[in-house]
């Protein structure tokens, strides 16, 4: 399989329940909601995605044509000491994300993490994985380590996930013309239910990528 990567580089996850780990970041191109281009965007299933994942000429990126190639420059990334960790994200990663790519980063050290859109089911061995659910988006992925939803959503209220078997919660504010309306009703919405945590884009605050 060719693995077809937008960009990859060295960073501190921004999101979610490990925000501030130190982490190669591994963003795939393309998308099953969206194209990734304005033209579509009135017509897609996901609207407020504020991430480029077209084509494969960012950072880094390129099209691998092994799995051990795409970890072995992965690893070539990491700055030195400490414990490898692997976010792998898109567009939707679960798309091109297989075991053997998973089994080439474990070989090479690292804990393997997703950020998917939970309408893909996923492949065996992932450390950390993290569904964020998007409207009319049913979701075939279930079950993992953290449901971090984006809010408020219209389609989707946080009552609606409460009964999935996630070990985490997390809320993050819709980003956009009106976060700092939507960050104060996240921190409402914690404050009246603590079985949710709140989740900021703290890479925005930090402004690294």
């Amino acid at each position: 399989m060719t693995y077809a990567v937008k960009e990859m580089f060295f960073t501190f996850q921004g999101e979610g329940f490990h925000t501030g780990r130190p982490s190669i970041f591994v963003r795939f191109a393309g998308c099953n909601l969206w194209s990734g281009l304005e033209k579509d965007r009135s017509g897609a299933v996901c609207k407020f995605c504020d991430t480029d994942f077209v084509g494969t000429d960012g950072v880094n990126g390129a099209k691998f044509k092994t799995a051990d190639a795409l970890a072995g420059k992965a690893s070539d990334l990491w700055p030195g000491s400490g414990e490898k960790y692997a976010v792998f994200s898109g567009g939707e990663p679960l798309l091109q994300l297989d075991e053997a790519l998973i089994k080439a980063f474990h070989t090479e050290g690292f804990l393997v993490a997703v950020e998917t859109n939970g309408t893909v089911p996923a492949p065996d061995g992932i450390d950390w994985l993290c569904v964020s659910p998007k409207a009319n988006a049913p979701l075939k992925q279930t079950s993992g380590d953290e449901l971090k939803l984006v809010y408020p959503q219209i389609e989707n209220a946080p009552k609606d996930f409460e009964g999935l078997n996630f070990q985490v919660f997390s809320l993050q504010p819709l980003d956009g013309p009106k976060t700092a309306e939507n960050t104060g009703k996240v921190l409402e919405f914690c404050a009246a239910h603590p079985n949710w945590q709140i989740s900021l884009q703290a890479h925005k605050i930090w402004d690294i990528s």
